[in-house]
């Protein structure tokens, strides 16, 4: 496992420090001065898995980078950091003891995280009392279809891991399963299924939250009890159909949840 650092960085299919293609043991994270987004992820130009953040929009960039390396360190991949020597400097001295799995919430998390599902894999997940991640429910399956996530360039290793996160992220990953393709429209219809709370803090106190520097995730499974609050679904908070787009279903089941399990 080696680490990089670059000021100047050229997405392509060769590896700058290698001279060859890259494989799956590379990662990449950029520092830009973006201001369309804070963080966006994806492989350009069959360069390597790249975290690409806004140092302008992202006010933790510096928690970011040095997650996305004590991440990174931890499962042996190789990292290009795209950044100066200073800011690389201010990371090692902002993140001092943190790590990528820290036992506790930090003060910018949520505490509530959500999982989005089809309502069919929902109904699954109830019978199992739990999430499993993508490669454990397909491990001795011969016919898998790839997640959504791969047409990104997301490495195969993701599928290892269950995704959280807050807001419309997930029920656009869920309409994007539907269409077969990435769909970013809040507003495109498409058929809601769970949407599913749960306590950040009891997962991160068990040594259940993982930080890549991008996502917040789960290895493998997570039991429901004691975690799940609570699961929203088109009929439970009120929607005339199931129906709906991620932007309505996620805003109403949001206030739902908020009246009924926050103070």
């Amino acid at each position: 496992m080696v680490i990089y650092r670059t000021d100047c960085f050229n997405e392509s299919g060769i590896n700058p420090f290698t001279n060859n293609e890259y494989d799956d043991s590379w990662v990449i994270f950029i520092l830009t001065d973006s201001t369309d987004y804070k963080q966006t992820v994806g492989a350009k130009s069959s360069c390597a898995y790249t975290v690409k953040t806004s140092r302008v929009l992202c006010d933790n960039w510096r928690v970011s980078v040095g997650d996305f390396i004590s991440f990174h360190e931890a499962v042996g991949k190789n990292i290009i950091l795209v950044m100066t020597q200073k800011e690389l400097e201010a990371v090692k001295s902002y993140y001092g003891n943190h790590k990528y799995n820290d036992a506790y919430l930090r003060e910018n998390e949520p505490v509530i995280l959500i999982h989005s599902t089809p309502m069919s894999n929902w109904l699954k997940i109830k019978d199992d009392c739990m999430l499993k991640s993508f490669n454990l429910l397909n491990s001795n399956k011969t016919d898998i279809v790839h997640p959504i996530g791969r047409s990104l360039g997301d490495p195969a290793d993701f599928s290892d891991y269950i995704m959280f996160g807050t807001g419309i992220t997930g029920e656009l990953v869920v309409s994007s399963k539907q269409q077969g393709k990435i769909v970013m429209d809040p507003n495109a219809e498409y058929l809601t299924g769970a949407r599913l709370y749960f306590d950040a803090r009891k997962m991160a106190q068990d040594g259940l939250i993982i930080r890549d520097g991008c996502h917040i995730k789960v290895k493998d499974k997570l039991p429901l009890s004691p975690y799940l609050i609570w699961t929203a679904t088109w009929e439970n908070i009120g929607l005339p159909s199931p129906i709906s787009t991620p932007s309505a279903f996620a805003e109403l089941a949001d206030e739902v949840f908020r009246s009924n399990f926050t103070a």
